[in-house]
């Protein structure tokens, strides 16, 4: 058995970023850039105004109020065409091209319009121009490979004049839920023993969280003979595949041997609280990570280390998954037991509150539960006050 810190190394050791593909923009939100972004134009192309005006030459207006003959107008995507002499101006829309010869942009405020002359009455703060390539350069790189495609990011894309976008390609999972007790949930209560088998759509949730693409799920009973051929079919057309339940001791735990010699574990099991029996390990090409059958731990354990497996399949760093922070206690917390532990608590306006029910088993609780807080095996007692590591559940 390895500690949690052992684990989430291994974890990140073997999320190895899957290959390229090439998409379109408008698909591209939450992928992971493979290559970087370099701006096909610059931002502004020309110089621009800034608002709503009159472009004109400063220098012709030593001595308010000045008038000023209008020789035309500039849009965006537009532009005057001609040139601007002393004297003149032009009438200018926010984001049109600054006529040749114009130096400044007036506001349409400090103007007052006589037919076809414009009465300048207060030359304002100006320039209100934005100058070619202000913002960037063509050639100049907007992206480096590895960034994370948020909506922002997608805005900067775009403006760089790009249509598609080189990023890693989504691993696809599958979930395979173990047991002869599981039943589709509508269905459990015609079923004597039953129980709706529910972890599958948390996990593939979660997967879809952190850029997997979910492809479905697969219910065994607990029959060796039978779940061999299924568990090696399961592993087809897939990165990764998400095993729940059968990780014990028992005489029906057949999680792990339903693939006989064909898996190579990376790790067996991890000395957490809850989720000792989560594992990780490869049939060919194709990851297998174990998860516990007791829906609280299945979601622990998934937070804790299936999220970075998927972050770094994705092409992000691992560790992104994993992003603890401080936070002081508002109550006192008891010693913590052999095994590292990771209480569900909640946010309360600005205080944090540990949930009153920490049974793996419990599903109710896990509405609740925003936060997970993390506990070093053997820690003393803490006081109100102190701090505890949390993460984001």
């Amino acid at each position: 058995m390895i500690s949690f810190d052992e684990a989430v190394r291994l974890v990140a050791g073997t999320a190895r970023p899957l290959p390229a593909e090439t998409v379109r923009l408008a698909e591209a939100h939450g992928r992971v850039l493979a290559a970087p972004v370099v701006a096909q134009v610059s931002s502004p192309s020309a110089d621009v105004s800034a608002m709503d005006g009159y472009a004109v030459r400063k220098a012709g207006l030593d001595g308010l109020p000045a008038s000023l003959r209008i020789i035309g107008q500039s849009f965006p995507g537009a532009g005057y065409p001609g040139q601007l002499e002393t004297g003149t101006c032009v009438r200018i829309f926010t984001g049109a091209p600054v006529p040749d010869g114009a130096d400044w942009v007036m506001m349409q405020e400090n103007v007052r319009c006589d037919g076809e002359t414009a009465i300048v009455e207060d030359i304002g703060s100006g320039p209100h121009i934005r100058r070619v390539g202000s913002d960037f350069r063509a050639g100049e790189t907007l992206l480096q490979a590895g960034t994370l495609l948020s909506p922002r990011a997608l805005v900067a894309a775009a403006a760089a004049d790009i249509a598609e976008l080189t990023v890693h390609r989504r691993p696809r999972v599958r979930l395979l839920a173990t047991g002869d007790e599981l039943a589709n949930p509508g269905a459990a209560r015609l079923c004597a023993g039953a129980i709706p088998e529910s972890i599958s759509f948390g996990v593939a949730a979660l997967a879809r969280q952190w850029g997997a693409e979910p492809v479905g799920s697969v219910r065994l009973r607990d029959d060796l003979a039978a779940m061999q051929p299924r568990a090696r079919a399961a592993c087809e057309g897939v990165d990764l595949l998400v095993v729940t339940g059968g990780a014990s001791v028992g005489e029906r735990d057949f999680a792990k041997t339903m693939f006989g010699d064909a898996l190579e574990l990376v790790f067996s099991k991890v000395a957490i609280k809850p989720g000792k029996p989560v594992w990780l390990g490869r049939v060919g090409e194709v990851l297998v990570m174990g998860l516990p059958g007791n829906p609280t731990s299945a979601l622990v354990t998934a937070r804790l280390l299936l999220a970075p497996l998927i972050a770094g399949l994705t092409g992000r760093d691992p560790a992104e998954a994993l992003r603890w922070r401080t936070f002081p206690l508002s109550e006192p917390l008891e010693a913590a037991g052999d095994r590292e532990t990771f209480s569900r608590a909640k946010m309360e306006g600005e205080t944090l509150c540990l949930l009153s029910n920490q049974d793996s088993g419990a599903q109710k609780m896990l509405v609740a539960a925003d936060l997970l807080v993390r506990r070093p095996a053997g820690e003393v007692g803490l006081a109100a006050g102190e701090t505890v590591q949390v993460l984001d559940f």
